[in-house]
C-alpha cells in the first residue's frame, strides 16, 4: 500500500464518502487510489470553484464532509470564491490538495506556490504531511477537524513523493468506519448565561432573537420559535443563512434583509438584541455618510451561544426557562396562483411559490431578482433554503450540485442569476455527468443588476457610458438555452409568466438535471 492508498482508505474509514476533484499531475497517485476503494465516490469537476462550491452544498446537507481533490496552488486559489463561502456557512469540509516532490520543490518549478498561505486564509485546521507513514492518521485528523462544532474547513496538503511511497503494514489504516474519527464535541452552555437570558427576554423591553448556524433548523429552530411566541421577542435569522428550515408547518423566522436601510426598520424600537449562533449585525459594505454597525445605539446585545458551544442545546434550556406550554407561530399551508402575463421578477416569485416540491432544496443565488421570493414560497411545503453565505457570487450551480449528491431522493431548484452563473457555468456539465435532478432557473436580466443598484448607493451615480460597458451583459446576450444543451442539459426560454409556469413544471416533474432560462426585466 502506497500514501496515496493509505489517505483515501483512511477518508474513508472515517466517513466521506464523496470526492470532488479537479486533479492535475501532482495528484495521479489519488486518483489511481480512488479504483482501489470502494468509497469515497469521484465527481468531476470542470472547474475547482465547482468543485469547492460542491462539497460545500453536500456538507450543508449531509452535515458531514466531502472530501476535494485540488492541483497545487493554482488549482486551490481557483476554488478560493467559494471555500470563502463554505467558511462563512461553517461547512464541515476537507481539502486534499496535491503539492511538488517534497526534492523539487526547491528548482521552482512554474506551478510552484505559497499553497500553505493560500489554505490559510481560509482554512480552520491546515497541515502539510510530513510522511507517508502518516497519512492515514492525517485524513483522520483532517475529518475530526471538519467535523469541529460548528463544522470548519480542514486542509491537507501532500506532497506528491509522500502519496507513491510505500507505507508499512502499521501506518495502513484500520477498517472501523466513522466511529474510529475522534469528533469534537459541542461545549454546553453554562445555566447562568441560559438563566441571563431568560432574564433578558422576560424583561418586558422589546427583544429580538437573531439565529443563525444550526438553530435555523430542526430542533434549534423550533426552540426559537417557542421562545419567540412565549417572550414577544421578535424571530430573526441572519441575512444569509448556510440552510433555513421554512415553510408550512415550520417556525417562522423572518431573514434580516440585506440593505442597511430596511435593518434598521427591523431593529427599531428593539432594547435587546439575543444572538444564538449569528454575529452582530452589519452593513455588508461601507457607505459615505453612514454607520456601518446595525445595531440601534440604544439597544443592548447579548450574546447566548456562539462558536464550539452547544446552540441546540442552549436554545432547548432557555426554550424551557421561558415557554413551557407555549408553541410557536408556523407558517400556515398557502400557495399563490401561477400568474399570468409579463414575465418579472415578481410574477416568476409566484410562480416558484405555486409550484415547489415538497422536501424540496432551493439553493438561492437570485441575488435582485429574488425580493419577492420568501413572501412568495411561505406557505409552500417544508422545504430548505441555501443561500449566499460570504457574498462570493458563483455559489449557486455548484452548491446545488453537491445538495443533489447528498440528497439523491430529494429534488434541488437553483434560483440563479444571469451574471452569477457565468463564474461557474460547467457545474451544468457536473450535473448531466452525474445524472443529477437539479432544476435550475437563470433569471437573465442581461447585467450586473445589483452593480447597478451598488453605484447609485455608494457612489450616488448614474451609470455613464464606461460604467455601464462593465456593467452590462446584453453585447452579446447570453443564451443560457444553448449554452445549457451544449452540455447535455435540458433547456427551454421561457419570456411570458404562462411560458414559465409550463416549463418549470415540466422540469420538475422529470428526473434528472434541467435548466429553464427566465428572461426578466431589470429591477434597477
Amino acid at each position: 500500500m502506497n500514501g496515496a492508498q493509505s489517505l483515501i482508505s483512511s477518508l474513508a474509514d472515517a466517513g466521506v464518502e464523496v470526492c470532488f476533484g479537479n486533479p492535475g499531475t501532482s495528484e495521479m497517485h489519488l486518483v489511481a487510489a480512488l479504483d482501489e476503494v470502494p468509497a469515497p465516490r469521484a465527481v468531476l469537476c470542470l472547474f475547482e470553484g465547482v468543485a469547492t462550491g460542491a462539497a460545500d452544498g453536500y456538507g450543508r446537507m449531509a452535515d458531514r464532509p466531502a472530501a476535494t481533490l485540488l492541483h497545487l496552488g493554482p488549482g486551490l486559489g481557483n476554488g478560493l470564491a467559494n471555500l470563502h463561502n463554505a467558511r462563512r456557512a461553517c461547512t464541515p469540509l476537507v481539502n486534499v490538495v496535491g503539492d511538488h516532490a517534497t526534492y523539487h520543490k526547491r528548482l521552482d518549478p512554474p506551478l510552484e506556490s505559497d499553497i500553505d498561505a493560500v489554505a490559510a486564509t481560509v482554512s480552520g485546521w491546515l497541515r502539510r504531511a510530513g510522511a507517508a507513514d502518516d497519512l492515514a492518521a492525517d485524513a483522520a485528523d483532517a475529518v475530526a477537524a471538519a467535523l469541529t462544532p460548528p463544522g470548519r474547513i480542514a486542509t491537507l496538503i501532500l506532497p506528491a513523493d509522500l502519496a507513491w511511497t510505500d507505507v508499512s503494514w502499521s501506518a495502513a489504516p484500520a477498517t472501523g468506519g466513522p466511529g474510529t474519527v475522534d469528533v469534537v464535541r459541542p461545549i454546553p452552555v453554562a445555566d447562568e448565561v441560559v438563566a441571563r437570558t431568560a432574564g433578558v427576554l422576560r424583561s418586558g423591553e422589546p427583544g429580538a432573537l437573531l439565529i443563525g448556524g444550526a438553530a435555523t433548523r430542526g430542533e434549534g429552530l423550533r426552540a426559537a420559535g417557542r421562545i419567540a411566541a412565549a417572550t414577544g421577542a421578535r424571530l430573526l435569522c441572519e441575512t444569509f443563512p448556510a440552510r433555513l428550515e421554512r415553510g408550512a408547518g415550520v417556525p417562522v423566522a423572518e431573514r434580516l434583509a440585506y440593505r442597511a436601510e430596511a435593518v434598521a426598520g427591523q431593529l427599531a424600537g428593539v432594547r435587546h438584541l439575543v444572538l444564538a449562533g449569528a454575529v452582530s449585525p452589519v452593513s455588508f459594505f461601507a457607505y459615505p455618510g453612514a454607520a456601518g454597525d446595525l445595531v440601534p445605539e440604544d439597544c443592548q446585545v447579548h450574546v447566548l451561544a456562539h462558536g464550539q458551544e452547544d446552540l441546540t442545546g442552549a436554545l432547548t434550556a432557555l426554550a424551557d426557562a421561558t415557554a413551557k406550554g407555549a408553541a410557536a407561530q408556523l407558517a400556515a399551508p398557502e400557495r399563490p396562483s401561477p400568474p399570468g402575463g409579463a414575465l418579472t421578477a415578481e410574477t416568476m416569485a409566484y410562480v416558484v411559490g405555486a409550484l415547489l416540491p415538497e422536501r424540496a432544496i432551493v439553493v438561492d443565488e437570485a441575488n435582485t431578482s429574488g425580493p419577492w421570493l420568501p413572501g412568495a414560497t411561505a406557505g409552500a411545503p417544508p422545504h430548505d433554503w441555501l443561500t449566499l453565505t460570504g457574498g462570493a457570487i458563483g455559489q449557486g450551480l455548484p452548491v446545488a450540485t453537491g445538495a443533489a449528491v447528498a440528497c439523491p431522493d430529494r429534488p434541488v431548484l437553483c434560483l440563479e442569476s444571469d451574471g452569477s452563473a457565468m463564474y461557474t457555468i460547467s457545474a451544468l456539465w457536473t450535473q448531466a455527468h452525474e445524472g443529477l435532478d437539479v432544476t435550475t432557473v437563470v433569471l437573465n436580466n442581461s447585467g450586473y443588476a445589483i452593480l447597478n443598484m451598488e453605484l447609485r448607493r455608494a457612489a450616488a451615480a448614474e451609470p455613464g457610458p464606461k460604467a455601464r460597458e462593465l456593467l452590462d451583459l446584453s453585447r452579446p446576450g447570453l443564451d443560457f438555452v444553448s449554452i445549457a444543451r451544449g452540455m447535455g442539459v435540458p433547456a427551454e426560454r421561457s419570456v411570458t409568466a404562462e411560458e414559465f409556469t409550463r416549463a418549470l413544471g415540466r422540469a420538475l416533474a422529470e428526473p434528472g438535471p434541467h435548466l429553464v432560462e427566465a428572461v426578466v426585466p431589470p429591477l434597477v
